[in-house]
Parts: C-alpha cells; structure tokens; sequence
C-alpha cells in the first residue's frame, strides 16, 4: 500500500507539472535588455535606440529559424540604431526627390479612407510613414530622411499615383503641416535588418 500511494503520489505530481507545462505563458520573440539607452516604442512597434551604451538584443523564438539564427544573445555596438525591436544598419543612399501628403481627400482624393497600400492604418508608426514607388523600394523597406521624423528610422508603407522612381511622398497628419515641407532633392539612406532574418510580410504587422 505504501509503495502503491508513493507511485500515485508521483502520477499525481507529474500530472500537475505537465498542466502548469501546457498552461505556461510563451516567451516573447523578441527581447530586448537595455543597458541604459533611451528607448520609445511607437505602434509599429519601432524602438528607437540612439543611444552610447552598449544594446543586448536576445531572441526566445517562435519559430525554430529564429530560435536557429539567435541561440546565444547577441551584443551591438554603441550607437547600433534599432527598429521594430530590431537592430538595422546603413545599407545605401539614394539622391530623391521629396514631396508630402496628408491622410484626407485634399492629398489621396477617393482613396482618403486611412488605410495604406499595405493595409497599415495612417497612424501607424506615430503616423510617420513613406509612399514609394514599390518598384524602386519595396513595401517594408526602412528609410531615414532628412528633416522627417527627426531622422528616424520610418518604414514604406504606401504607394502613391504620381510617386514614380525616385520620388517619395511623406506622411504628415494634416495637409497644413504637408504644404510646409514643399518639395525637396535630398540623399535618402535606406536601412537593412542586421540580425541575419528575413524581412518578413509587411503587411502582416498592422
């Protein structure tokens, strides 16, 4: 009886262990240790990271590719600068020309609905976003601008009738503030992931 109750007692045991198994909460796929920069997540999702100290970037993984390709945490250089929880680096620059629009009829007519070409709502990533020519630089493509967003990292995330080559339209929240930026002929740097994974659908994040 004794050694019958002992067995049970460990079923019993295991039986629980496995439901706080089942019943645990997955690990975030991305995670990100600061060791003392500044950061601000915007709804995209985009950390900005500008900072002197040294970023810790580690992936728990949802997949095995990205459990593959981050077994071990990574360290970046100071002033590696980051988006959508990933660290990105200069990957060239393009000489373009750089016009503006708002989210209402005044710029996009009919098509003022608050969606862009890739499903993303306007006010995605703080409502900073770019309309390319996809051709050119295709949806998901990370630029930094000259005089946008304080030079941030924004992503492409429109398209636009007259926005063909090298042009680019960027967002504003209303047509006032779109009128003051004009047009302007400046170098563009586009950004690349660094981390080694694919870019994934940019219309899946919205």
């Amino acid at each position: 009886m004794i050694v019958f109750g002992g067995v049970l007692g460990m079923t019993a045991y295991s039986a629980v262990l496995a439901k706080e198994a089942r019943s645990a909460q997955p690990l975030a796929a991305i995670e990100l240790v600061d060791t003392g920069t500044e950061q601000t997540t915007t709804e995209f999702g985009a950390v900005r990271a500008e900072s002197a100290s040294t970023d810790q970037v580690s992936h728990a993984g949802a997949t095995p590719e990205l459990k593959a390709a981050t077994a071990s945490p990574k360290i970046f250089p100071a002033g590696t600068r980051f988006f959508d929880n990933r660290p990105v680096r200069a990957a060239k620059t393009i000489e373009m020309v750089v016009t503006a629009y708002s989210p209402d009829w005044r710029s996009c007519g009919d098509s003022a609905d608050g969606i862009t070409a890739t499903l993303h709502h306007v006010s995605t990533n703080g409502a900073k976003l770019v309309a390319a020519d996809p051709r050119l630089l295709a949806y998901g493509s990370l630029l930094t601008i000259p005089g946008y967003d304080a030079g941030q990292v924004v992503p492409v995330l429109d398209c636009g009738g007259a926005i063909k080559g090298n042009r680019l339209d960027v967002l504003f929240p209303t047509h006032e503030e779109a009128r003051k930026w004009g047009v302007r002929k400046i170098k563009v740097t586009v950004w690349e992931y660094a981390d080694g994974l694919p870019s994934g659908n940019p219309r899946k994040k919205r």
